[in-house]
């Protein structure tokens, strides 16, 4: 089994989808890209969150099409577009950006104290935070 099917089955097996568009972009990411050398544990990580709606799996979708086709040679310009990204944004969207930046990073993730997000924000990064555990437990 491939690294990415890994990934894939212990995300469905602990039920971390939260329905089957997500599953499906999530899918069609990781069927594309699983196989290129830029595919690491941090960037499965981000297709996770970003395949939660149609707005960020677009993001990624360009930015994973410009990295197939040699323009980029690794997830550097994606953490660069995520900053760019999350200076532009404030509440929730801040904090997706900067969670993803994290995983490209692969490092811990640590909410701000006082940060202010709707309980739909703090559900996703919850969420993404489960899947971020998986992942890594599925690559052990």
């Amino acid at each position: 089994m491939s690294k990415s099917d890994r990934y894939l089955t212990v995300l469905d097996e602990r039920g971390l989808f939260e329905n089957s568009e997500h599953r499906t972009r999530f899918k069609e990411l990781v069927d594309c890209y699983g196989e290129y050398p830029f595919f690491t544990k941090g960037l499965c990580k981000c297709m996770y969150l970003s395949a939660w709606d149609q707005e960020h799996f677009a993001i990624i979708l360009q930015v994973l099409s410009d990295l197939a086709i040699g323009r980029e040679r690794d997830t550097e310009e994606m953490r660069i577009q995520g900053d760019a990204l999350a200076e532009r944004e404030n509440g929730g969207e801040y904090y997706v950006y900067q969670l993803s930046n994290a995983f490209l990073d692969g490092e811990v993730f640590v909410l701000e104290e006082g940060a202010e997000l709707s309980d739909a924000y703090m559900y996703i990064i919850r969420r993404a935070l489960e899947a971020e555990k998986a992942i890594d437990e599925a690559e052990a």
